[in-house]
């Protein structure tokens, strides 16, 4: 790692000189140490040699000496007591053995030494080392530790005569050490063997990094030519994906087939991709991270009224009319990465403005990084045309539907009208009038009730929007309506729920039109033993549903609907009740809608029925792009 961080470090950025660097120390290191290691291996050997030569030598000498000294000295009268005669004796008997033996391997000295007599006896070549004979080797020489443990020894050090290679021998016998025998070379000799062999690695060392740089040599520029080509290539395919790199061998060949293949594929996939852009009828524009416009299919040149070259690269903002403050859901995705789906919105450059639908995301690069963004155009105007018509379908088909039930619903007053007043025609007492009279009055209330409601069906206050406590208006209407009825009602208000721009009184009465019919649904079901009364409840939840809505939930343990009712709950003057009118369900229906809400209705037979509402937290703005 740190190698890697001081190579990086250095002020070479040829591709070629960094390989040379590189393959130089990847070459050289292996061959440095591969040279010391001969080195090293090459001077053991030789000293192992040297070792050998000269243990041989003084096992020679061990065994030309015979039985020992015992016997050399058996012809002498005063044999050990005169130490002058004896070593002198011996001197005359062994001198001629070491002189050969020195002889023989110029440079070796060799001698005998004499524990009884602590002297040396002979040192070869004696016209050299003569005058030793008869001399002690001193207290500290390792000739004394050789005597003293019976082991053979060999040591570089400064003896007698001088820096020497010792090899030294115990002399042995009949399991007594009586002296030692050495053979031993200079250092000098040893060294400059040595040196030789330091020479012929330092040679063959320096040959081969001299052989291998060339060889790297030639190779970096063949390879530094060969990724100039691709580098070249990529230039060039960068300008124009229809420039392929040339051919190359060997593995870079391979690399640049893979290059040219991949830039066929993108090639053709950016083909393709001109050609959706260009054959979807949605205007789909692209914008980079400063804002300025990337992509312009001809759908958008449509919608916009201009040409692409004209606003690639040009500012997103250059799009909108002068003057007018809009909002675009585009720029709004780039600053916030917030997404949009199904945005509706109006281009005023057209007469008459246009509708669309705009849908805008983030794009990102392959590594997840944001690039820019895009959005999607929905022409919808044709589309709001064909369903305002089939909302006017519709509308005629409810007011068919509407005038029926209300024909149906003044009908059987007016008859119970008629029927009292032909009765009345032919009674001749006041009791009779008294009686039915009642009962004429409330029929005509009836119809009055059903007028009144009728009317605020039809014709609903325009909404007072402000700042609205949903959990405040439910903890209210619980409150009204928990005396209309024996059964539980129960809360559950998550804290959490915010504020919401809504008309107050209309959701009060929406949320107390659920209640009521809640309360009915479980006056409707049977009565049963106790523990199954104390599960008649109706419960009241609110959440926040997402980060713009929140929901409000009225369940109940009712009765529930047949599912054959389910799609009519909503439509006036549709009741399973049989005092009912209608029109609660659609009252509610009709507020929730004026709120951009949502409504849902899950009922099962025998087991209850759930109405959730979904409300924005806050009124929606009008957005049109230019």
């Amino acid at each position: 790692m740190r190698f890697a961080k001081l190579f990086s470090r250095l002020p070479v950025r040829s591709l070629r000189h960094r390989l040379i660097l590189t393959s130089l120390v990847v070459v050289a290191l292996p061959i440095a140490i591969v040279g010391m290691v001969l080195e090293y291996q090459g001077r053991q050997a030789l000293i192992t040699e040297k070792q050998s030569k000269l243990f041989a030598l003084a096992r020679i000498l061990d065994g030309e000496l015979g039985p020992g000294f015992d016997a050399l000295l058996a012809d002498l009268p005063t044999g050990w007591r005169d130490r002058e005669a004896a070593i002198a004796h011996l001197n005359a008997k062994l001198a001629h053995l070491t002189d050969r033996v020195a002889q023989a391997d110029s440079g070796v000295g060799v001698g005998y030494y004499a524990r009884r007599l602590d002297a040396i006896l002979t040192y070869g070549p004696s016209d050299l080392y003569g005058g030793t004979v008869g001399r002690s080797i001193d207290a500290d020489h390792p000739g004394r530790r050789v005597m003293a443990t019976g082991e053979p020894d060999i040591e570089f050090g400064s003896l007698v005569r001088g820096p020497v290679l010792n090899a030294m021998l115990p002399v042995k016998r009949e399991g007594e050490v009586i002296g030692y025998i050495w053979a031993n070379e200079f250092t000098k000799d040893v060294q400059r063997q040595q040196g030789v062999i330091d020479q012929a690695v330092i040679y063959s060392s320096i040959g081969g990094i001299v052989v291998a740089l060339m060889l790297i040599q030639f190779t970096s520029r063949s390879l530094s030519n060969d990724v100039g080509v691709i580098v070249n290539g990529l230039k060039a395919m960068k300008r124009d994906l229809h420039t392929p790199i040339p051919a190359l061998r060997d593995e870079l060949g391979a690399i640049v087939d893979a290059i040219n293949a991949m830039a066929k594929e993108l090639l053709d996939a950016r083909s393709l991709t001109e050609n959706i852009m260009a054959s979807v009828a949605d205007g789909i524009i692209a914008i980079d991270v400063d804002g300025n416009i990337a992509a312009f299919n001809p759908a958008a040149e449509a919608l916009y009224a201009v040409r692409a070259e004209a606003v690639i690269g040009q500012p997103y903002h250059a799009l909108f009319v002068d003057g007018t403050d809009m909002v675009s859901v585009l720029l709004d995705t780039l600053e916030t990465g917030r997404t949009h789906i199904g945005v509706t919105l109006t281009i005023p450059r057209t007469d008459p403005a246009l509708k669309i639908t705009a849908s805008s995301s983030v794009l990102r690069d392959g590594d997840g990084q944001r690039i820019g963004a895009v959005v999607v155009l929905k022409d919808v105007s044709e589309r709001d045309r064909l369903m305002e018509q089939v909302m006017q379908a519709d509308r005629l088909a409810a007011l068919g539907e509407l005038t029926a039930g209300i024909a149906h619903e003044i009908r059987n007053p007016l008859t119970s009208i008629r029927g009292f007043m032909q009765y009345l025609s032919e009674c001749r007492t006041i009791d009779d009038w008294k009686e039915y009279g009642p009962l004429i009055i409330r029929q005509v209330d009836s119809l009055n009730h059903i007028i009144g409601e009728l009317l605020a069906f039809g014709r609903p206050r325009p909404p007072c929007i402000g700042k609205v406590l949903v959990n405040r208006i439910a903890e209210e209407m619980a409150f009204l309506a928990r005396g209309k009825s024996d059964a539980r009602i129960d809360l559950d208000l998550d804290a959490d729920v915010p504020e919401i721009d809504a008309d107050g009184e209309a959701l009060k009465q929406a949320l107390l039109n659920l209640i009521i019919n809640a309360l009915q649904a479980i006056e409707e079901r049977p009565s049963m033993d106790a523990d199954a009364d104390a599960g008649r409840s109706v419960t009241i939840a609110t959440r926040r549903h997402d980060a713009d809505r929140v929901m409000i939930r009225v369940s109940d343990t009712g009765v529930g609907l047949d599912p054959k009712h389910l799609k009519k709950v909503f439509d006036p003057f549709f009741s399973t009740k049989a005092a009912g009118t209608g029109l609660g369900l659609a009252m509610v229906h009709r507020i929730v809608n004026v709120h951009n809400g949502e409504i849902t209705l899950d009922s099962q037979e025998g087991k209850g029925t759930v109405v959730t509402l979904l409300l924005p937290i806050e009124r929606p703005r009008t957005e049109a792009p230019a």
